[in-house]
């Protein structure tokens, strides 16, 4: 279901960028602003794994230095039938973790310091489950797809707003005052529910993660215990609210910010609550 929700919401993504590129730039416009947005997003798309990393000042560790967090690596990706990754840590007392790469070949798992020492094996095999559930599915790619059409209709927008400026000047004054107005509410529009599905892509893709990471597990309630300690660690520990924070955050399997106000429409998450909700409503079904 969680997959099919996220095609229904890629497909709907396209619609706005069709719908956006025939009002705001017409078709040589629209393929214009997806050029650009493919051209930006590539790039982040390829160097994935090392950006972040880089970011983060993680630091790759051996199975000697971390021979329990290896093994726990090691036999989910045996059982999850993909490469071992590269593994990483972040010295980092917010508790969380994170996978990145563009293919399950170039993947790296990193996990912050903090959740080391507030989770036991059976929650950190969840977590790592989970993790490891996005480099299967690909999910950097298609937070990526996502990203770029999204980033063509800002584009776009953009480009309208500066064209009503410039072109808006001749005519009669009804119909300029109509046009102009018409532009700046579909440009102001188009962005904004191409970024509310845009997170709903990616609150999808962590649910299908929870399902994933709780298979490979093998129980879900490791993950629901796992959770509960992670939301309630990054409430009172939330990183930096800085740039590279926010633009990553989507990344992390917990939201590493505080939450605000409107936290499940802007949201890169869903709740914990509804998450651990449907992680005990398999186990049961396990049971």
């Amino acid at each position: 279901m969680n997959y099919f929700k996220t095609f229904i919401l890629m497909m709907l993504l396209t619609v706005i960028l069709i719908a956006a590129g025939g009002v705001l730039g017409g078709t040589q416009g629209m393929i214009i602003a997806l050029i650009f947005a493919a051209i930006m997003n590539i790039g982040t798309y390829w160097f994935s794994d090392k950006m972040v990393l880089s970011m983060y000042h993680a630091t790759p560790v051996t199975e000697a230095e971390q021979p329990e967090l290896y093994s726990i690596v090691r036999n989910l990706a045996v059982r999850g039938n993909i490469p071992m990754p590269k593994v990483y840590i972040v010295d980092e007392d917010t508790p969380n973790a994170f996978a990145t790469g563009r293919n399950p070949q170039h993947a790296a798992v990193c996990v912050t310091t903090g959740i080391m020492r507030i989770l036991n094996n059976n929650e950190l095999s969840g977590v790592i489950g989970h993790e490891l559930t996005h480099v299967k599915n690909r999910d950097i790619l298609i937070s990526s797809i996502a990203a770029t059409v999204a980033g063509a209709i800002s584009m776009l927008a953009w480009m309208a707003e500066w064209g009503a400026m410039f072109t808006g000047f001749g005519g009669r004054s009804n119909d300029r005052e109509g046009n102009i107005v018409g532009l700046i509410v579909m440009a102001i529009l188009a962005p904004l529910i191409a970024t509310l599905i845009q997170l709903a892509i990616s609150r999808q893709r962590e649910y299908a993660a929870d399902k994933g990471g709780a298979g490979l597990s093998g129980n879900p309630l490791y993950l629901a215990s796992a959770l509960n300690k992670l939301e309630a660690g990054n409430e009172e520990e939330p990183m930096p609210a800085n740039q590279v924070t926010h633009a990553t955050a989507h990344m992390f399997i917990v939201n590493p910010l505080r939450s605000g106000a409107f936290k499940s429409l802007f949201s890169t998450h869903p709740p914990t609550e509804d998450r651990i909700k449907k992680l005990k409503e398999m186990a049961r079904g396990v049971a």
